[in-house]
């Protein structure tokens, strides 16, 4: 049902489209009509008429000239074939039969011919009537009087036409010469038409070139003169746009673009001003960055560094005041540190405030808080008990930012200003920056004091671990023969007292060389490819403090990776704890030292001393402090340490160090390598 009325939905948007069509192509005329190539086109097509024109008028003339020449010719046969019909009457006795009629019949052709012409010779009487009447009356005469006396039978019929031949010759005479006045008249105008044609191609050549110099080489030249102009910067110039072709659009944009040019260079000394502004304030804050992260770097304390930061940030912002505060997140308060350009009423006022109560701790949570002016601020109940304070100090504007670290934030500084003062958002992203390399600074000399602490409980760990394990074992054994020393003086018990001497003595030279033990581990260093030579030199002077035989095997194919510096140490004092404890508990003949470093890397230090019990070692863990030590060290390296003993069958220790612990040594090793000059 909807099908019918399809064309009729049709129609309208046919007849839209076909009125916008003929819209846009009436709209499109005048641009085309405008156009240089359509000029051109014109121009030549005009030029071209007007040469078909006059070569087509020249070849009519022509051809006009030659049928009036070929009537010319046929007309001057007419007076020929009359005398020679009067001569076939003349010599009638003696003519050829039929002569007469011949000569009759040719000059009645040749009058046909003329009257009718012949576009194939061509041949043909001008076009003037005169002309025609006389080749009229020529007809007309041969017909009515002479033809009749040609062919009269009487004899008069000859003497009459010799008498009117010369009237009729007189008739042809008068009709061919107006036919050559006609031809003479045809060949001026074919002669004017060909100077006119020569003239006209002059005059032709002389317009074109001129209105092609108007419309293409005329503004060519203002567009070359133009762009010179415009390279040497005579941004004021505008081209004439007189025409609406193509080079009037050319000359539009032209203009365009010298408007545009004008408009960007008159500010282009402001601009460039402000981009030179930009580069030397942008210079100057990584020159500021860059003295900052310096000096910061070479503070030793948070006082000294904080008030140096203070300094440097007030003499690039011309403050009249700073201070720098650390965030106790615990207890809700702001500990002032350090504080420079302010009065000590106000010093002493902040030197402890809570976190919520000032604009400094409003900073810890925004990031940035920034008062242009106080007493405005105070008039309109927006400033904290700081703000009042500071305008009570002569303080009229203030800036407090955040001390950020990787654990948030840390503290804030501030700047306080006598007059009005706002901060570009340029200058408060380099004062957030500045900020956060304080921060990161006062991170450091936290991390930088407790690495130190951790190194110095370590060490001292290390040191109460070796006097416990050494120095205090003996002492104690010293202490008990002092004892009982003191026990036999007082009984008078001579041959008790001089046993027990023997073994003081030889106590404190026990005691003593623990101590030059003990001194000799501390001041241990090994580099790289040093851990031979420290091994064998300690297996060495164990031989020298003890009667117990050592062997030493020492196997290092290369295939594994070299350890660390302070991994072999580890490896070392582990082996002189070890061999320490030979030499005082197991009452050893043998010991056996092997040391492998292949894929994996293997202590093994073997005795055949007295040995002991594990068990019972588990419940007096606390009295084997060398043990101990050996476990903390190998768990230091992420090695592996094996202990298997047994009463009367010795000890074997072996340390494993695998692989992985290997990699991570070489990759320190890599590091350290890498950073040494």
């Amino acid at each position: 049902m909807s099908q019918p009325d399809t064309p009729a939905a049709e129609a309208p948007a046919d007849a839209a489209a076909s009125a916008s069509f003929a819209t846009a192509s009436a709209s499109a005329l005048p641009a085309l009509r405008d156009r240089l190539s359509t000029r051109i086109i014109s121009l030549s097509l005009a030029v071209l008429l007007v040469v078909l024109a006059m070569i087509s008028c020249t070849l009519w003339l022509s051809w006009k000239l030659e049928g009036a020449g070929a009537a010319i010719n046929d007309a001057g046969s007419l007076r020929m074939r009359a005398n020679r019909v009067a001569i076939e009457l003349t010599l009638a006795q003696a003519r050829v039969p039929n002569a007469l009629a011949m000569q009759v019949q040719a000059l009645d052709t040749t009058l046909a011919q003329l009257k009718k012409g012949n576009p194939a010779r061509p041949l043909f009487l001008p076009d003037e009537p005169a002309i025609h009447a006389q080749m009229a009356r020529v007809t007309l005469d041969w017909q009515q009087r002479l033809r009749p006396l040609a062919l009269a039978d009487d004899g008069r019929g000859p003497d009459q036409y010799i008498a009117a031949l010369p009237g009729f010759v007189a008739q042809a005479d008068q009709l061919v010469g107006m036919i050559e006045h006609d031809s003479a008249r045809k060949t001026d105008w074919l002669r004017l038409s060909q100077a006119a044609l020569a003239a006209m191609a002059c005059v032709g050549t002389v317009a074109v070139i001129y209105l092609l110099y108007l419309w293409i080489i005329l503004p060519v030249l203002r567009l070359q003169d133009g762009l010179r102009r415009m390279a040497a910067r005579e941004f004021s110039l505008r081209l004439p746009v007189e025409s609406r072709d193509e080079f009037g659009t050319l000359s539009e944009g032209f203009n365009r673009m010298a408007g545009e040019l004008q408009d960007l260079y008159q500010d282009l000394e402001a601009r460039v001003a402000q981009k030179t502004a930009e580069l030397e304030r942008h210079n100057r804050d990584l020159e500021t960055l860059y003295d900052m992260a310096a000096f910061l770097n070479q503070a030793s304390d948070g006082e000294s560094m904080a008030r140096g930061f203070l300094e440097r940030v007030m003499r690039q912002f011309d403050a009249e005041g700073g201070s720098v505060r650390v965030l106790d997140s615990r207890h809700g308060r702001m500990h002032l540190l350090a504080a420079t350009g302010l009065p000590a009423a106000l010093t002493e006022a902040e030197a402890c405030a809570a976190a919520d109560a000032c604009h400094c701790g409003d900073a810890t949570r925004e990031s940035v808080v920034a008062i242009v002016d106080l007493r405005t601020a105070q008039r309109r109940g927006l400033a904290s008990e700081d703000g009042t304070q500071c305008t009570r100090n002569g303080f009229q504007s203030l800036a407090a930012f955040r001390i950020e670290s990787q654990r948030g934030a840390a503290g804030v500084f501030a700047l306080h200003f006598r007059a009005p003062r706002a901060l570009p958002p340029s200058d408060r992203q380099l004062l957030e920056t500045l900020g956060q390399n304080l921060g990161t600074a006062l991170e450091h000399l936290r991390l930088s004091a407790t690495a130190r602490q951790l190194a110095v409980v370590e060490e001292r760990n290390l040191v109460a671990q070796g006097l416990h394990d050494s120095i205090a074992q003996g002492l104690n054994y010293l202490n008990l023969q002092v004892q009982l020393l003191d026990a036999a003086v007082a009984r008078d018990d001579l041959a008790e007292t001089r046993e027990l001497v023997p073994m003081l003595r030889h106590g404190v030279e026990e005691s003593y060389q623990d101590v030059r033990e003990l001194l000799n581990n501390f001041r241990s260093r090994l580099g790289t490819g040093e851990l031979r030579p420290a091994v064998e030199e300690t297996v060495g002077r164990f031989r020298r403090q003890c009667r117990t035989e050592a062997a030493l095997t020492i196997d290092d194919d290369g295939s594994g990776r070299p350890l660390s510096p302070e991994q072999q140490l580890q490896v070392l004092f582990i082996l002189q704890e070890a061999l320490s404890n030979v030499r005082k508990h197991a009452m050893a003949a043998h010991v056996a030292v092997a040391l492998r470093h292949g894929r994996e890397f293997r202590l093994v230090v073997q005795d055949d001393g007295e040995g002991f019990d594990p068990d019972e070692l588990a419940t007096r863990a606390d009295a084997h402090i060398g043990l101990n030590i050996m476990r903390e060290r190998a768990a230091r390296l992420g090695a592996q340490l094996q202990v298997q003993a047994a009463p009367a069958h010795g000890v074997r220790i072996e340390l494993i160090l695998p692989v992985t612990g290997q990699a991570r040594a070489g990759t320190e090793m890599t590091q350290i390598t890498e950073t040494q000059p």
